[in-house]
């Protein structure tokens, strides 16, 4: 995977696809200020050399009657790299847990869990997450609301270097 160095041009797409992946590629190229068969040529670019792992559609929860999300930290009685992954492995089995975020600190493990209603989180730490080998403790912290939801990372479009005409232009003189 071989990174590209990313010009005003590639951070305009990464920010738009970020915001709106099922953007079209000809949106996409007007918003870009480029035609659209170079934009689809950058969109493969920056998928291969890793800038943009995949797309998927940001689901409503409640819509499929998950009213409760739960960040549990979770402590393990060692911290070996085995029983890391081990805890890791086991993790990516629950399709309730949909973060899971190793930490440096108190808490090993940060583990962002959908349930139905509280009474569905409670079975799930009960039999699945407090019985796991090599747990320790957890803390569970019920979310009250979402002030703010937002994926990726900031991108800053007018930063970093201009695109490269010679890059940006085919043999026959159409922009990349």
């Amino acid at each position: 995977m071989q990174r590209v160095k990313l010009d005003r041009i590639d951070r305009r797409i990464l920010s738009d696809l970020q915001a709106d992946g099922r953007m079209t590629n000809v949106e996409l190229a007007r918003r870009a200020g480029i035609s659209a068969p170079p934009c689809l040529r950058r969109v493969r670019a920056l998928e291969e050399a890793g800038y943009i792992r995949g797309y998927h559609a940001d689901i409503d929860p409640a819509a499929l009657g998950y009213h409760v999300t739960v960040f549990a930290h979770v402590g393990l009685n060692s911290q070996a790299e085995a029983d890391l992954r081990a805890f890791e492995g086991l993790v990516n089995q629950w399709p309730e847990v949909r973060e899971c975020h190793m930490l440096a600190g108190e808490t090993d493990f940060l583990l962002k869990v959908v349930a139905h209603d509280w009474d569905d989180y409670q079975r799930f730490l009960t039999t699945r997450l407090t019985a796991a080998p090599n747990v320790a403790h957890v803390k569970s912290a019920l979310a009250i609301r979402t002030g703010k939801q937002q994926p990726g990372v900031p991108i800053d479009v007018d930063s970093g270097p201009e695109p490269h005409p010679e890059r940006d232009h085919d043999a026959d003189g159409e922009g990349r």
